[in-house]
Formats: structure tokens, C-alpha cells, sequence
């Protein structure tokens, strides 16, 4: 069973910085891995996402120049820098991983909540 920990969430003011971390129980050098959020009401949305090397990530225009994914294979885990926060950034942020030649994200996390004050 593939499990995938979330952790680093909590409470920031606005310009402030978070850093989410995702733990996996397995050896993630073969999946796409993405961190995504949701917020009541809305649909899941994918902040930012990282090849299995880690040398190509993409990230959404909102969070550009302010979240930076990165991840180190060795230690199964993948990394949200949350920068110049804003309290549009605040959601519940799940971490998700891809294995490759599979076309959606098929392991989850059970998500980390984020709030950003004013």
C-alpha cells in the first residue's frame, strides 16, 4: 500500500512562508509527483508539479515566483515552498504521485491545511 504523508500546513500571515513536506512509503524516483489544492466549494486544482528527476517542474501563473517544488529521491520525499503568501493560498494542500506510463495521479495524500491571514 502506497502512502503518501503530508505535513507543514498551519497558520501564516499574509507575506509570509510555509514549507509543505510529503513523505512516501515507497521509492518515488519512477512517479511524477504534484502537489494540489482544494478549497470548500471549489474543485481540486494542481499548484505546481515535478518530473521524477526533479529537473523539469511547472508551476500555475498564481503561485510563479512565489512556490517552488523540489524533491529528493532518496528520501522519498517531495517539498512546497510557500513564499509571499497570500490569503487566496489558503486551502487544504494534498500531495499526489504518478507512476509513469499511468495517466493520472493515483496515490494520494490525506492533505495538509493551510490558512493565511490578512
Amino acid at each position: 500500500q502506497v502512502q503518501l504523508v503530508e505535513s507543514g500546513g498551519g497558520l501564516a500571515q499574509a507575506g509570509g512562508s510555509l514549507t509543505l513536506s510529503c513523505r512516501a512509503s515507497i521509492r518515488i524516483g519512477g512517479y511524477t509527483m504534484a502537489w494540489f489544492r482544494q478549497t470548500p466549494g471549489s474543485e481540486r486544482e494542481s499548484v505546481a508539479t515535478i518530473n521524477p528527476s526533479g529537473g523539469t517542474s511547472y508551476s500555475i501563473d498564481s503561485v510563479k515566483g512565489r512556490f517552488t517544488i523540489s524533491r529528493d529521491n532518496t528520501k522519498r520525499t517531495v517539498y512546497l515552498q510557500m513564499n509571499n503568501l497570500e490569503p487566496e493560498d489558503t486551502a487544504v494542500y494534498y500531495c499526489a504521485g504518478q507512476r509513469l506510463g499511468v495517466g493520472l495521479y493515483g496515490y494520494w495524500g490525506q492533505g495538509t491545511p493551510v490558512t493565511v491571514s490578512s
